[in-house]
């Protein structure tokens, strides 16, 4: 009798390690899930299918995809996730870990389709190179709305990989030069601006170190022309002394 009842109870023994759980069904009716971590019990016609809560984590396949914009860009993100829900995870979808990879590779897709991958000079634009904090936390909503059904938590996302495809990357480059270029010689002109004017209202009024100086307006164009040229070039200048002419 002993022997028949450590047959039978015996197969009712299973071990949980830290961070898994077991979900138990009894022909095919979901009877619960155990996480608490040691040798556990139970009924031995349970069917135990052993699911791991340890934190997970991956990189999305690099995609090619037009940001909103329409220029073709490459981008990639990390997912960091688990699982909460093991009912969810084992009835709710065919495989909870493909599931989560697809969906991410998804949500990357359209999430870059939102943005724009650079505004260059324009203002209170929300762009994927620029606002990458907004950004990673808008594809953790996105993603985690889509991993719900699969009991999933996604803890973390960021976009790791994101550039131009190859076929526009240079030109976009040029671009981006270009824009910067643009941004500090505005800077210069508007330094110099206010350094021309210094100039004259100083010469103007004078100091303690010299007198006031006269400059009629053809007298000002010309001085203000000048040092802006000074100022302003992003070429050495190259002092010319008029000696006049000589007449005898």
């Amino acid at each position: 009798l002993l022997t028949v009842s450590f047959v039978v109870i015996t197969p009712g023994f299973f071990m949980i390690q830290p961070n898994q759980s077991a979900v138990l069904t009894l022909f095919g009716d979901y009877r619960g899930s155990d996480a608490r971590p040691g040798l556990r019990w139970a009924n031995p016609l349970y069917i135990k299918k052993k699911v791991s809560l340890r934190v997970r984590n991956f990189t999305t396949q690099t995609s090619k995809v037009n940001d909103a914009r329409g220029n073709p860009i490459e981008i990639a993100a990390v997912v960091v996730w688990r699982v909460v829900d093991t009912a969810r995870a084992t009835f709710g979808v065919d495989s909870f870990t493909n599931y989560v990879q697809i969906q991410s590779e998804s949500a990357v897709r359209q999430l870059a389709r939102l943005y724009p991958y650079d505004a260059f000079d324009e203002t209170d634009v929300t762009t994927l190179i620029g606002d990458t904090s907004d950004i990673n936390q808008d594809l953790q909503v996105e993603l985690q709305d889509r991993a719900s059904d699969a009991g999933v938590e996604i803890m973390e996302t960021r976009i790791t990989d994101l550039a131009y495809a190859p076929e526009i990357a240079e030109s976009m480059l040029r671009r981006q030069q270009a824009s910067a270029i643009v941004a500090a010689r505005k800077k210069i002109v508007e330094g110099a601006v206010l350094m021309v004017r210094d100039a004259v209202q100083g010469l103007e009024e004078g100091n303690g170190a010299h007198e006031s100086i006269s400059l009629d307006e053809d007298r000002k164009a010309t001085f203000a022309a000048n040092l802006m040229t000074v100022i302003a070039s992003d070429q050495p200048t190259s002092p010319v002394v008029n000696v006049g002419t000589l007449s005898r």
